[in-house]
């Protein structure tokens, strides 16, 4: 029986070995992961301050998560304060922050479509896949509304995240945005806001940093533990909730299902409610228009 324990014990404290092993070694990945250098062939798009790109600008900030993460002012604000972990203060966007207001045409680009800081560093928490496929006259627009905030003094960005989720990066289970995004591929072209399903695919890049790449949802990958799976937006999922454009802005502008029932708050809706009937009429149809998969019957 002393064998028995003895062996058990061993056991034990050998698996505790192998663990901290992984741990310490998932860290130290993680570390060097966050620390590369991301070489991007980025175009500079050059800059404007004409009236409509300020309007235009503004409409995206609002409405395309933007507002969601920096705050209505651009100084940033503590946006996850999570018990288990992760807290994520978000950057300062106005010229307030001295790392930005030495940004150029091409430091822009690199943050908001490649997820990529000047140095080359990879930026964490940002979801430039959602804005990869900006067209270049958007991206000046955004760019031009952002230059023309007030420069404002705030906190140091600050991210903190849990040991497991550093781990999990570390190995490669959770992706920054710069390795997600194939930074070949060109931006779309520019497109006339217009109640179609083709307008509203380019409407629906600004979902797949939470829904994917397909739109068919599940768990978001390094967000906290008590998030809900992001739901499938494949036609025979959810959207059979709404049969028609009207029922799904109204949810999308309030937070409610035809039901009654509420949408999670993980939900952006402070941006999603900002967005113009026209482009959440193209964004349904776009939904409506996807081929019905096996998972989504």
């Amino acid at each position: 029986m002393k064998r028995v324990f003895r062996i058990a014990g061993w056991t034990i404290a050998g698996l505790a070995v192998v663990a901290g092993l992984v741990l310490a070694t998932g860290i130290l990945l993680a570390e060097r992961k966050a620390q590369r250098r991301v070489h991007v062939p980025a175009v500079p798009v050059a800059y404007r301050d004409d009236a409509q790109a300020l309007a235009r600008g503004k409409y995206l900030y609002e409405s395309r998560g933007c507002m969601e993460c920096h705050g209505a002012d651009g100084r940033g604000r503590v946006m996850i304060n999570d018990p288990g972990g992760m807290f994520v203060r978000t950057p300062n966007v106005t010229a307030g922050n001295p790392d930005v207001a030495r940004y150029r045409e091409r430091d822009w680009v690199l943050a908001i479509r490649h997820g990529v800081a000047p140095s080359g560093r990879p930026l964490m928490i940002m979801p430039s896949e959602d804005y990869n496929q900006l067209s270049d006259e958007d991206l000046s627009a955004l760019v031009a509304y952002m230059r023309s905030l007030p420069p404002l003094l705030s906190g140091m960005t600050e991210i903190r995240l849990p040991m497991m989720a550093r781990v999990l990066y570390g190995f490669g289970m959770i992706e920054d945005a710069a390795a997600k995004i194939d930074h070949s591929r060109p931006p779309s072209p520019a497109l006339e806001p217009a109640p179609t399903a083709a307008y509203g695919a380019y409407v629906a890049n600004a979902c797949i940093g939470c829904h994917g790449t397909d739109l068919a949802g599940g768990k978001i990958a390094g967000a906290p533990p008590d998030w809900p799976a992001a739901a499938d937006l494949r036609p025979g999922a959810v959207m059979l909730r709404y049969r028609t454009p009207d029922r799904f802005i109204e949810m999308m502008r309030t937070g409610v299902r035809p039901d009654g029932t509420e949408v999670s708050k993980v939900m952006p809706f402070e941006s999603l409610s900002k967005m113009s009937d026209t482009d959440l009429t193209a964004l349904y149809l776009h939904l409506k228009a996807l081929p019905v998969t096996q998972a989504a019957r």
